[in-house]
């Protein structure tokens, strides 16, 4: 007796690469969107872009030296592209749900980061974003092209306004 079904394939093995990339991506999906959102973007800005540079990671993981700081770099860029594309008369945006799950005295501090953060000028912002997602002050300016010292004035500039904040 024939069979005329066809024949099965076998299920695609996961290799190692894509153990290690779905490790990555598990551990950075909410801090790169947490990022992405200390620049201004809405949660649904910062998920596609955060998703759209997860997609390009895997297609390139096998040439990135530096997993977490190309993921970094990669979204801070998209993000300032899609910025610079629409009206920068706008409104900001209105801080985006937490990212931390039901932790309600984290989730505060975090919406709080946000508004405050909306505050400051897109520098001071974008630094301040890099800076609380663990990076120093060479590593930013390497990633966004600027002096070091750039990098240290915009720092202070927007301590100094986030401490006179605070002292309201």
């Amino acid at each position: 007796m024939s069979d005329d079904r066809p024949a099965r394939t076998s299920p695609a093995r996961v290799t190692s690469t894509d153990t290690e990339f779905a490790d990555f991506y598990r551990a950075q999906f909410k801090p790169l969107t947490a990022f992405v959102l200390m620049h201004g973007a809405t949660l649904a800005e910062a998920a596609d872009i955060v998703q759209d540079a997860m997609i390009e990671a895997y297609r390139s993981w096998d040439h990135i030296d530096h997993p977490r700081a190309w993921a970094y770099r990669v979204t801070s860029r998209s993000f300032g592209r899609r910025r610079f594309a629409e009206d920068l008369v706008a409104d900001p945006p209105e801080p985006a749900p937490p990212l931390c799950g039901t932790d309600i005295e984290n989730w505060e501090q975090q919406h709080d980061i946000l508004v405050v953060l909306a505050e400051l000028p897109l520098r001071q912002r974008q630094v301040m974003a890099w800076t609380l997602s663990g990076f120093q002050p060479a590593e930013i300016a390497g990633e966004l092209g600027i002096a070091a010292e750039a990098v240290r004035s915009s720092l202070l500039k927007a301590r100094r306004a986030l401490s006179e904040r605070g002292a309201r």
